[in-house]
C-alpha cells in the first residue's frame, strides 16, 4: 500500500490544518460568549428587578413620610383649632363680664354682678368684696361668700379689719397680688381701682373643688375685674348719692310748697 492510501484509510493520521484549528477556536470562543452573554443577561434581570423592588421601598418610604407629616399637620391644625375655641370663649366670657357690670347703676346689682363673676368665671367659692366707706376711713365687707365655719378674721364683723398681709398691701398701692403666700391664705387680691383711686379690693380665698388653680386665662378676668368692676360700682356708688341727693331736694322743694 502507497503513503497516499494509508493516509486516507486512517483520518487520524491526517496532519493538522491551521484554518480548521482557528475555526474550532472561534467556535468555542463563540460559545462561551454566548454563555457569557446568557450570564449577563440574567445578571441584568435581576438587576432590573432589585432596582424597581428598591424604588417601590423608597416609594412607600416617601408615602410614609408625607403621611406622617400630613398626621402631624392635622394635629397642629387641630390644636390651633382648639386654642382658638378656647380664646373665642374667653373673650366672649371677658364681653359678657364688662357688660353685666356697666349694665346697671345700682350699686346692689353691680355687686351682684361681681360675685356672679368670681363664682361662674373665675370658679370661686369663698370671696370677700371689700368697699371703701363713703363716710370715713377703711373698707366695709360689701359681699362676704362662701361657706364659712364661722367668723373669719379680718373679715369678722362689717368693716374690714386689718391683718392680711397680701390685702393689706393691695389696698395700699392697688397691684393685683396672687397667693397664697407666707403670710396671707388667700388666692389673690384685687384691687378695684378708678385711675389711681382704689374703691376696694375682691379677695379670693378659695376655690370651687373642680377647678384647684387660676389659671392663665384667668388673669386676664382678673385685670378686668380690677379695672370695669371698680368703674362700674363708682359709677353706680356716684349715681346713687347723686339720686339720694336730688330725692332729698325734691322732697324740701315739695315741702316748701306745702305739697
Amino acid at each position: 500500500m502507497s503513503e497516499r492510501s494509508a493516509t486516507e484509510a486512517d483520518p487520524r493520521a491526517r496532519p493538522a490544518v491551521p484554518g480548521l484549528e482557528l475555526a474550532a477556536e472561534l467556535r468555542s470562543t463563540l460559545e462561551r460568549a454566548g454563555e457569557l452573554a446568557r450570564v449577563v443577561e440574567l445578571n441584568l434581570r435581576e438587576t432590573a428587578v432589585s432596582t424597581a423592588a428598591a424604588t417601590a421601598d423608597e416609594r412607600v418610604q416617601e408615602l410614609e413620610r408625607r403621611l406622617a407629616t400630613a398626621e402631624s399637620d392635622v394635629k397642629e391644625l387641630a390644636s390651633r383649632l382648639v386654642d382658638s375655641e378656647h380664646q373665642g370663649g374667653r373673650l366672649m366670657n371677658l364681653y359678657v363680664a364688662t357688660y353685666q357690670l356697666h349694665a346697671t347703676l345700682e350699686p346692689a346689682e353691680v355687686q351682684a354682678t361681681i360675685a356672679e363673676i368670681a363664682i361662674n368665671l373665675l370658679g370661686a367659692e369663698q370671696f370677700v368684696l371689700l368697699l371703701r366707706k363713703d363716710d370715713g376711713p377703711g373698707y366695709e365687707i360689701a359681699l362676704l361668700e362662701g361657706m364659712y365655719d364661722g367668723p373669719v378674721p379680718p373679715y369678722d364683723g362689717d368693716s374690714y379689719q386689718e391683718g392680711d398681709a397680701m390685702v393689706d398691701a393691695t389696698l395700699r398701692d392697688g397691684v393685683l397680688r396672687l397667693g397664697p403666700t407666707a403670710e396671707s391664705q388667700a388666692l389673690a387680691a384685687v384691687p378695684l381701682r378708678v385711675q389711681n383711686d382704689i374703691v376696694g379690693a375682691l379677695v379670693l380665698n378659695k376655690l370651687l373643688d373642680h377647678k384647684p388653680i387660676l389659671r392663665a386665662e384667668d388673669r386676664d378676668l382678673l385685670d378686668l375685674l380690677s379695672a370695669h368692676a371698680a368703674s362700674a360700682m363708682f359709677a353706680a356708688r356716684l349715681f346713687a348719692t347723686k339720686d339720694r341727693k336730688l330725692r332729698t331736694l325734691e322732697s324740701l322743694v315739695k315741702l316748701a310748697r306745702g305739697e
